[in-house]
């Protein structure tokens, strides 16, 4: 079981809360261990809607192994972090922020207390685009991104304002638990894997998913499970009830790329974790569906 506390500020961003943590919530539901806690310096915290949240447990002296951090934004946040309870949060992220094993993660201006608590030191970073000087003053030592969805370094995440805060708990999702489950979480909330030029690349295993198309992602789901077998487009098709030409126009219109390419992606993504897990280049090219080293060498240069 996976510990994750989200701590609220003042003034608390209740999409910046509820966003990632529906997210998470959904994710356990389809088998991810997550443990949502809900915690701050005061029993009860305003929110931006005007709704007050209260039963929130205290600033825990201790995290457990393994723990996710999660601080939402406040608005405004000039004056909700000015307050004492905001002060209080800073201490205590700044006296736990070297403990090893626990996952910081700022949404929109949460990445300023995170930032001034030194989590960002030595990190990038990033956070709502109106907020980017405020992160660079309060974090000399980070390395501010701009234009970006959300930023992952090593233990730190960061994402810019309130909806991408639900991008950044679908990418912890695949992190910390399974694609797969990001993938489900993510056509459950009717939401997008956001890609643009300045987003991180996408694992092949999230790509191409950016569509709303029930039968493709059901063609997607069968390659995700096994890519290693061989899925010819008629055997493929007839399992999702459309025609294998309908089939390729829906991968070529729909996600924007050709039915042989995705399968190939996935397969020279498999063939590096099982090099990254030790196997020499032909038995991971065997491991993963390739005739040979040579055709894999072959798929990744078309691939490029």
């Amino acid at each position: 079981m996976r510990d994750v506390y989200f701590v609220l500020s003042p003034n608390v961003l209740l999409l910046d809360l509820a966003g990632p943590a529906d997210a998470l919530r959904l994710a356990g539901l389809r088998g991810a261990d997550f443990r949502l806690h809900y915690v701050g310096a005061s029993e009860a915290v305003d929110t931006s809607l005007g709704l007050p949240l209260g039963g929130l447990a205290p600033l825990p002296d201790q995290l457990p192994e393994g723990a996710v951090v999660v601080a939402p934004g406040s608005t405004p946040s000039i004056e909700a972090y000015a307050r004492p309870e905001a002060r209080r949060i800073v201490a205590w992220l700044a006296e736990r922020r070297r403990q090893p094993g626990v996952r910081w993660a700022g949404v929109c201006s949460g990445s300023l207390l995170l930032a001034e608590a030194g989590v960002f030191d030595g990190r990038a970073c990033t956070s709502h685009h109106t907020l980017l000087e405020r992160l660079r003053a309060l974090a000399p030592a980070a390395r501010v991104q701009e234009n970006r969805v959300f930023v992952a370094d090593g233990p730190c995440y960061s994402s810019a304002g309130i909806t991408a805060g639900i991008d950044l708990a679908l990418h912890l999702i695949a992190d910390l638990a399974d694609p797969a489950i990001a993938r489900a979480v993510a056509r459950e909330m009717v939401v997008y894997f956001r890609r643009s030029p300045q987003d991180p690349e996408l694992s092949p295993w999230l790509a191409w998913r950016n569509h709303l198309h029930p039968a493709l992602h059901r063609a997607q789901d069968l390659i995700c499970a096994d890519p290693v077998r061989d899925w010819p487009l008629d055997e493929l098709a007839a399992k999702v009830h459309v025609s294998a030409r309908h089939l390729s126009r829906l991968f070529r219109d729909q996600a924007g790329v050709s039915a042989h390419d995705y399968h190939r992606a996935l397969r020279l993504a498999l063939a590096q974790q099982w090099r990254s897990a030790g196997l020499g280049k032909e038995k991971a090219a065997l491991s993963a569906g390739f005739s040979s080293a040579r055709q894999m060498s072959r798929a990744a240069a078309a691939h490029d």
